[in-house]
């Protein structure tokens, strides 16, 4: 309360020692934070030693945030096989943001961020009994666009999203899901039959997103990336839409970049993870 007695010294000294606080305070937080973020990769937990050096922490400051947090029962401390866990207030909180996720809500931002970009329909689609079912839609306003809207539906063997789903099964899975599938012939580009298919689904893997090359529509191609949940599990895809006067082949590549860009930040707002990147 001295502070507002007029002396301005008095007041800026007092402001400097609560920001260097604070600045400790938000250290602390972000070191703690990236403890737990740790720890979430381990279901058989660490000790103290190796969660300290996969964090780049001194075991000493590792251990006072983990005793802070596991106070508040963020963490757990095993004492039979010596090592840290993800403690049960942490799943409450992040169950919490589970039941909360809204995966058309947080996309639409990113949806419209892509549109605006590269001029083209963005659309994000989930999997449904072997076919795609579109969510939501941002339309460009050029003359030609896409016409399969929110509550569309599109088969998974033509489809650039559901070819890129399809391309996150294991080889057995993805054996038993085509051998149920009907490969209907919807154009002259569409594959029909399970070894091109299966080919053009390694080419997927490998490049990391999926071109819908005039196999649903002639005239029209798609390309898709994956969004992903917290297990590293296909969610939904985006896809960006457009007439190939638009997106001749030798745009597809840069596209395809911007499409995963995009779908790779989306998984991250979601709380995903992409197969392979763990990061603390």
């Amino acid at each position: 309360m001295q502070a507002e007695t007029g002396k301005g010294e008095a007041n800026f000294k007092i402001a400097s020692k609560e920001s260097l606080r604070a600045a400790g305070q938000v250290q602390s937080v972000t070191r703690s934070i990236t403890l737990l973020n740790a720890l979430s990769y381990y279901s058989q937990g660490l000790t103290l030693s190796e969660l300290a050096k996969t964090v780049g922490l001194a075991n000493s400051t590792a251990h006072r945030l983990l005793t802070t947090m596991q106070n508040e029962r963020f963490v757990r401390y095993d004492s039979e096989r010596s090592v840290w866990l993800i403690g049960v207030q942490a799943f409450r909180v992040g169950s919490a943001f589970v039941r909360s996720r809204d995966l058309v809500t947080i996309a639409r931002p990113f949806m419209r961020l892509l549109m605006q970009t590269e001029g083209e329909t963005v659309s994000l689609a989930v999997e449904d009994r072997s076919e795609i079912v579109y969510l939501s839609q941002v339309e460009t306003q050029k003359m030609m666009r896409a016409i399969a809207g929110p509550g569309g539906r599109a088969s998974m063997h033509c489809s650039g999203i559901g070819k890129m789903l399809l391309s996150s099964q294991s080889d057995t899975q993805l054996k038993e899901t085509l051998s149920q599938m009907s490969l209907s012939r919807e154009t002259s580009h569409t594959f029909t039959n399970i070894e091109d298919l299966t080919r053009e689904i390694e080419q997927i893997r490998k490049q990391g997103f999926s071109v819908d090359d005039q196999e649903v529509a002639i005239g029209l191609r798609c390309i898709a990336a994956a969004i992903y949940d917290e297990n590293s599990v296909p969610l939904a895809g985006i896809s960006l839409s457009g007439p190939t006067a638009r997106i001749p082949r030798e745009r597809i590549k840069a596209l395809g970049h911007s499409v995963r860009k995009i779908a790779s930040d989306i998984t991250k707002e979601l709380g995903g993870i992409e197969p392979g990147k763990h990061t603390y």
